[in-house]
């Protein structure tokens, strides 16, 4: 029942929704007139605003495309590829591996959202080799929904270490939000923990049956842009001096050293305070230092970079909507009024819901909270609820419609070779379960 579900779904996804980038597009204009006809702003106003917008969220921009790419990196690293390989090897049946995709994608998203969405369809894809009769489509979908069930608890989620990071927008009026009350509160571990296990379940329910599955089909690179996205070659033997310092094994660990003397002392001075910067330094150094030479990783950074290619250039369009919406007062608009109507008990509620609605438009919890905290904020202070409450709130709802939003799954589409018509279906479903799960615990754990 639930396979036929989302395979309605998925017709309709064929007939009518557009390629990701086409939908950031669309997005745009629907902002502009939603601006248009709700707030005072004038028409070459909001054009002005959609410039500027363009280039206000650069810095963080770059955070995230670092953060993803350095998480890419590390997956694709040759003992990281090993370790994947032997994992892939266990599963017997597509059930199993549906299963199996879900937990091992949600573990590497624990550890951070970028190695999460790109493990995860590289374990999928790896499976999809091994074993006959799994759906590929159904195995990518499990990989990058089994990665944002847990993003609400993972260690470099972003709102949290926003709000951990000193110097954040807000830190005059909250001060810094410690991770306890956010990343390793009962109100984002929770549904995370829950929803991954329902995750693992539903994907394996939502397998078709044999004569109706689309097995994983090798590309001919020589036909075919697509990249292999396996442990970098190694090297011919390096001749020149040039070439000797491209793969110095020493210079790197030189650096690699450096770089871990100072993430041990921090652990040890700090615990697990971390930040985004901490998280993306942390991931560059176990990179540098599992691919051994500084040719190596660039290689492998190239190899990232082609696969969130889509991601790049569709950032400053988010940020342009982010724009548009920030600065006509829409956000503002539409926080304002979900708080009119929320109470002490169901203010954390209502501002998921709310931060689920605006993140279809920007699909980025950091710029989403530095224009929708104030507001949230405010209400809670009036409220008496805890400032922690609102930024999980936010957190949370930023990652619900990513599975709505095509925006993060252009790394996982792009590892797979598929679009995304292909897992859109599936991924409403789990969306669908998600809102109800998360909407609870916004009312039981405030």
């Amino acid at each position: 029942m639930l396979y036929q579900l989302a395979n309605r779904f998925k017709l309709g996804v064929e007939k009518y929704l557009p390629d990701a980038f086409v939908f950031a597009l669309i997005l745009t204009i629907l902002a502009y007139f939603l601006a248009l006809f709700l707030t005072p702003s004038g028409p070459f106003e909001l054009v002005e605003f959609w410039y500027a917008g363009f280039w206000d969220f650069l810095a963080f921009a770059m955070q995230m495309v670092v953060i993803l790419v350095a998480g890419y990196c590390l997956a694709i690293a040759p003992s990281i590829q090993k370790g994947i390989r032997r994992l892939a090897s266990i599963p017997k049946n597509p059930a199993n591996a549906v299963m199996s995709t879900v937990l091992v994608s949600g573990g590497a998203a624990f550890l951070s959202w970028g190695f999460g969405l790109i493990l995860g369809p590289i374990f999928a894809r790896e499976l999809a080799k091994n074993i006959k009769g799994v759906d590929y489509r159904v195995l990518i979908a499990a990989a990058f929904c089994g990665a944002m069930a847990v993003l609400p608890m993972s260690l470099t989620i972003t709102a949290p270490l926003l709000v951990n990071t000193p110097g954040h927008p807000l830190e005059e009026s909250i001060g810094l939000v410690p991770l306890a009350q956010t990343i390793f509160s009962p109100q984002l571990m929770v549904p995370a923990i829950v929803s991954v296990i329902i995750f693992a379940f539903l994907f394996r329910k939502m397998h078709p049956a044999a004569e109706d599955t689309v097995p994983f089909k090798e590309v001919d690179p020589k036909t075919s842009s697509q990249v292999e996205h396996e442990s970098v070659a190694t090297l011919e033997e390096p001749q020149t001096i040039a070439e000797r310092l491209d793969n110095s094994k020493i210079l790197t660990y030189i650096i690699v050293i450096a770089g871990l003397s100072w993430i041990v002392y921090y652990f040890a001075t700090r615990g697990l305070d971390l930040n985004i910067d901490f998280a993306n330094f942390l991931l560059i150094i176990l990179g540098l230092a599992l691919h051994g030479s500084p040719s190596k990783y660039i290689a492998a950074v190239k190899k990232a970079v082609t696969s969130t290619a889509g991601i790049i250039i569709q950032f400053p369009f988010y940020a342009g909507i982010m724009g548009i919406m920030a600065s006509s007062g829409l956000i503002s608009l539409i926080a304002a009024w979900f708080v009119s109507f929320s109470t002490e008990a169901t203010l954390p509620l209502f501002v998921y819901l709310s931060a689920c609605l605006v993140n279809i438009f920007v699909p980025s919890a950091g710029g989403q909270w530095a224009v929708q905290g104030p507001i949230m904020i405010e209400a809670a202070e009036s409220l008496n609820v805890s400032v922690a409450s609102i930024v999980n709130a936010v957190t949370i709802g930023d990652v619900t419609t990513n599975m709505f939003q095509p925006f993060w799954a252009l790394p996982a589409l792009g590892i797979a070779g598929l679009g995304i018509r292909d897992i859109w279906g599936y991924c409403l479903i789990a969306m669908i379960i998600y809102i109800i799960v998360s909407s609870i615990s916004m009312l039981i754990f405030i």
